[in-house]
């Protein structure tokens, strides 16, 4: 477990699981034990009668900056990838109950990507959306490769994968990546307001529309994989290295 993942359930809404990004001094950059707690809280409420919906928050002025660079330069260094990360990601594509978001501020990698598996996500507008993978010599991950062009269409999602365009929240909210903007100081209330909403709804007849909606997860964990195995030779590359080492340097 780690403190810089906090897990709490409101008081005007027990019946939603919040998992809130806690490392403000890093602007919440996940580590591997973060992604580990993330995973297991993921399981836990998927499990938990009591619980009909996942939440996602960050702190004020940032949601996450995405990945911890050290734990990537430990891998490329011959260092030990682990699975926290793909089990993760495998987790919340896997998920039967709702999951909404709330950002505030930067989203920089899966800080964005995470987003393609919510049901609605808030955001302020002060929000940054943006994917530096391919700067870093990386891929796209979370099976936004396949989730971004079929909600965003192939133009933004090249533009937001590949070439690395931040996007506003509004321009988020006409690409379909995000559902509503608010202002900063309603982000979290609003956030709350959609999840206790969705916990109010028959169980059973939320679960079949959403699962009518999204469709079997077979094509999202497949690709998830594939990804992964394509990230983490990358993380090995020589360009990597390069483009890691210039990034610590700024």
């Amino acid at each position: 477990m780690t403190d810089h993942i906090l897990i709490e359930r409101p008081e005007t809404a027990q019946q939603v699981q919040i998992i809130r990004f806690n490392r403000p001094e890093k602007k919440n950059a996940i580590t591997r034990a973060m992604y580990q707690t993330m995973t297991e809280a993921l399981k836990a409420a998927e499990a938990a009668p009591d619980v009909r919906v996942h939440a996602f928050l960050g702190t004020e002025g940032c949601f996450s900056a995405g990945n911890d660079l050290a734990d990537f330069l430990a891998f490329a260094m011959g260092g030990n990838m682990g699975r926290e990360v793909f089990d993760f990601l495998v987790a919340l594509a896997s998920t039967k109950k709702p999951v909404v978001s709330g950002v505030d501020g930067l989203a920089i990698g899966i800080g964005t990507t995470i987003h393609l598996h919510c049901d609605l996500t808030i955001a302020s507008d002060r929000s940054l959306f943006k994917t530096p993978f391919v700067d870093l010599a990386l891929v796209p991950e979370a099976a936004s490769s396949l989730l971004a062009p079929r909600v965003m269409g192939h133009q933004r999602a090249f533009a937001l994968l590949a070439l690395g365009e931040g996007f506003s929240a509004a321009e988020a909210k006409e690409a379909g990546l995000i559902w509503k903007v608010t202002p900063p100081e309603a982000v979290e209330a609003e956030t709350l307001s959609l999840a206790a909403k969705l916990a109010a709804k028959p169980p059973e007849a939320l679960r079949i529309a959403r699962d009518l909606m999204r469709g079997p997860p077979d094509a999202v964990l497949d690709r998830i994989q594939k990804e992964a195995e394509h990230f983490a030779a990358q993380l090995k590359s020589a360009e990597a290295r390069a483009a890691f080492e210039a990034f610590m340097k700024r």
